[in-house]
């Protein structure tokens, strides 16, 4: 089984949780041999039988010969997903900060781009939501163009060992419920055409952000009016969107570009907008103003 690792030999930080996916990833790693590797498990406390995970990733740490960062939060058992996945990046890349490393390197592989995909369209979502689980300068995913049933074999052949998240077979996360339910009812043809749906998707996110991109030239945290006022309503909200992107902020839902985008064509200067965690945008007559973000 071939395995595209990230193209320059450096430090990586690798999540492993202890699951099938990620001691995949690991092995693959350590046997590639290039790269200096640096463990990373985050216990969520939300099961109570997390603890076992650590002692296990450690022991998986004692075996490739690599240090090992664990990383502890209190969430409890009724923690969202996207709270458990948002504390667990948090760790993530203040250990990439702390070891200095390049990346991170995450075990996500096709069929969670394809639940991925699902989860946003059963929540509404733009078009970024259609082209899933990407790359990014910061977050390696060697393993996206693998299924579940290739990491199943390559775990067989080499008679690697995990743990099995408890949680997994329960439907009361939307994830567990696509991927029991959905995912298994899939033919080849079905799967190919979505991944041909979400690869093609990509390359046009690729272009949209190249001309939005070209239009947020000067200030980052200025808007000029004039330009909104050349654009439909729909490549206004891209714009907005992007703008808020630029500026990193990303925990905004449809309902709330729909919000912004009307106001910045209606409102009058001098009117302040609430974006969300305490960001506002102020409307000026030839522009708009980002206050208080966080950069």
């Amino acid at each position: 089984m071939e395995l595209s690792l990230p193209t320059k030999p450096g430090t990586y930080v690798v999540a492993v949780s202890g699951g099938i996916d990620s001691v995949c990833l690991l092995d693959l790693l350590a046997k590639e041999g290039r790269h200096k590797l640096i463990i990373s498990h985050f216990n969520h406390g939300i099961r109570n039988d997390s603890h076992l995970d650590v002692a296990f990733v450690r022991s998986l740490s004692k075996k490739y010969k690599l240090p090992l960062v664990v990383g502890l939060e209190s969430l409890g058992a009724n923690a969202s997903e996207e709270k458990a996945r948002q504390a667990r990046y948090a760790f993530l890349f203040d250990t990439m900060k702390a070891q200095g490393a390049s990346s991170i390197i995450t075990a996500h592989h096709l069929d969670d781009r394809l639940e991925t995909m699902f989860i946003n369209i059963i929540r509404g979502t733009g078009r970024r939501g259609l082209a899933s689980i990407q790359e990014s300068e910061y977050i390696k995913r060697p393993l996206l163009k693998y299924s579940k049933d290739d990491l199943k074999e390559y775990a067989r052949i080499y008679g690697l060992k995990w743990r099995e998240d408890s949680t997994n077979s329960s439907d009361k996360y939307l994830r567990n419920y696509i991927r029991h339910n959905v995912l298994t009812k899939l033919d080849k043809g079905t799967r190919d055409r979505l991944i041909a749906l979400m690869d093609d998707q990509t390359v046009i996110n690729q272009q949209i952000d190249q001309i939005m991109n070209g239009l947020l030239e000067g200030d980052s945290r200025k808007l000029r009016r004039r330009i909104l006022s050349n654009l439909s309503f729909v490549e206004s909200e891209e714009l907005i969107a992007s703008w808020l992107r630029q500026n990193n902020l990303f925990n905004f839902d449809r309902m709330t570009i729909e919000r912004l985008t009307l106001a910045s064509k209606t409102k009058r200067p001098g009117t302040k907008l609430d974006v969300f965690d305490g960001n506002q945008i102020r409307v000026e007559k030839e522009y708009l103003a980002l206050v208080g973000v966080e950069r």
